[in-house]
């Protein structure tokens, strides 16, 4: 009778495994099709070119002169503004984020909690206009469940709900505790994102710097931080 017992709770184990593999790997899936039909629904945004500087009476200007007549984005000239968003099935996002290497490209939500990440990476904190923004995710395979495979060097690209493009480079990699939140904002970080590992018990890390540009020449591109602003906690944020 024991042995039968024994049999029939083995047999009830293994039933309940096969049942929460298929739930993930239906989740996975679910997460995947629910983040490209957010893609294919944003709508297509391109950057206005910058109006052609007029040469001036006297002659033709110099290519430094006719440079800092070009208008500055405004996210440059108001780093501190709120990012543009675009509402699609009654969520905010801002913008899409592109990872090359990793063959992922992923809309993003403007806020977290863990019922939006079931449906696409969001914002944990931060702004790409202050040089500090967040992005966490849950570690479904087509989203960041591969952050840990990436490189040094490698290329992330981030376009926000008005169409400026911002370029990143993975700069490392950390492994932190699931509570460690000051660790997780700490740095002087342009771009971070992070994901858990598979039972929760850390977080993958990954720390980017946007690429440089020339100074005064506004290309979509991250720019160099010049007394950059501190991260900002927000209020109510809790354990990642």
């Amino acid at each position: 009778m024991k042995n039968k017992i024994l049999i029939f709770g083995g047999l009830l184990l293994i039933a309940a495994a096969l049942c929460l593999g298929a739930y993930n790997l239906w989740d996975a899936h679910r997460a995947e099709v629910s983040a490209e039909i957010i893609l294919q629904e944003m709508p297509a945004v391109t950057p206005s070119p910058a109006p052609a500087p007029k040469p001036s009476p006297a002659g033709p200007e110099s290519t430094e002169a006719l440079e800092e007549t070009e208008p500055l984005p405004e996210y440059v000239l108001n780093p501190d503004m709120e990012m543009p968003v675009v509402k699609i099935k009654g969520q905010d996002y801002i913008g899409t984020l592109e990872i090359p290497s990793l063959e992922i490209s992923l809309p993003i939500m403007s806020e977290w909690s863990y019922p939006k990440m079931k449906i696409s990476p969001c914002r944990y904190q931060g702004s790409t206009y202050l040089d500090n923004l967040i992005i966490c995710a849950h570690n479904y395979k087509a989203h960041f469940g591969n952050l840990k495979e990436l490189q040094p060097g490698d290329s992330v690209i981030f376009k926000d709900a008005a169409g400026n493009v911002f370029s990143y480079a993975v700069k490392e990699t950390e492994v932190l505790a699931p509570t460690d939140i000051e660790g997780m904002v700490s740095g002087d970080w342009d771009l971070t994102m992070f994901t858990c590992t598979i039972g929760g018990k850390s977080r993958v890390t990954v720390r980017c710097e946007g690429w440089k540009r020339r100074k005064n020449k506004p290309t979509g591109i991250a720019k160099e931080p010049e007394g950059r602003a501190s991260v900002r906690k927000q209020a109510g944020i809790g354990t990642l």
